[in-house]
Formats: C-alpha cells, structure tokens, sequence
C-alpha cells in the first residue's frame, strides 16, 4: 500500500472554511443585518461618499472571501483526482471549522480589536 498524503484535503477544507466564514460575516453582518462595513469604524456610513467608499471595500472582502472559497474547490477537485489522498468526512469537516475559526480569529482579533478598522453593531451596548 503506497503512502497516504492527508495534506490536499487539509488544505482544501482549510480555504473552503475561511472563505465561507467570510461569506457567512459578508452577508448577515454586512449586508442583511448592516451592522459594520470594512472601514466603518474609519469613515462612518453616515454619508453618501463615505457610505460608497465603504461599499466598495465590502465589495474586495467579498471578492477575498470569493478566492478563498473558488481557490479551495480548486483544491478540493484536485485532492479528488489522486489517489494517494484518504477521503475522511471527519478531518474535512474538522478543517472546515478550522478554516472558519482562522477567518474568525483574523477578522475579529485583527481587524476589530487591533485595528479598530470596524466594530459589530457600534454603539450603545456595543460590547
């Protein structure tokens, strides 16, 4: 029995969970629920102009998110396509959650507490 690489399906599960975390912030948080944009803690939504300059950098973090999800089906067909990789529904699904807690801990850490670029739902009670 040749020797097995998990490594094309990790990688795979990896960008397919970062990506559809983005989605999942881009849509419900961004644009359902409205409560932040990409620069809002920046420009305050509250003007047409800084309202466009905000919807044109949600627009790049989805474009992002949009990459990471198409760059790990690419990767996911691929791990398909071999025969040395083991298919395990556990280690995808793990993966998946794992690229969605990156994208978690990126977004949340990084981008709201460090720097500050926007804020779930400012305000009162914001925390």
């Amino acid at each position: 029995m040749s020797h097995m690489h998990r490594g094309p399906l990790l990688s795979a599960g990896l960008l397919l969970g970062v990506g559809l975390g983005g989605f999942v912030d881009g849509i419900v948080l961004h644009q359902i629920l409205q409560w932040h944009n990409m620069l809002s803690s920046l420009l305050p939504p509250d003007t047409l102009v800084n309202a466009k300059v905000n919807m044109f950098w949600d627009g790049l973090f989805h474009a992002f998110t949009w990459l990471m999800t198409f760059g790990g089906l690419v990767l996911l067909w691929r791990a398909g396509q071999r025969t040395d990789v083991p298919w395990s529904t556990a280690t995808f699904a793990g993966c998946l959650l794992g690229g969605w807690g990156l994208f978690n801990v990126v977004e949340g850490i990084i981008d709201h507490q460090f720097l500050g670029v926007h804020h779930v739902h400012p305000g009162a009670g914001e925390l």
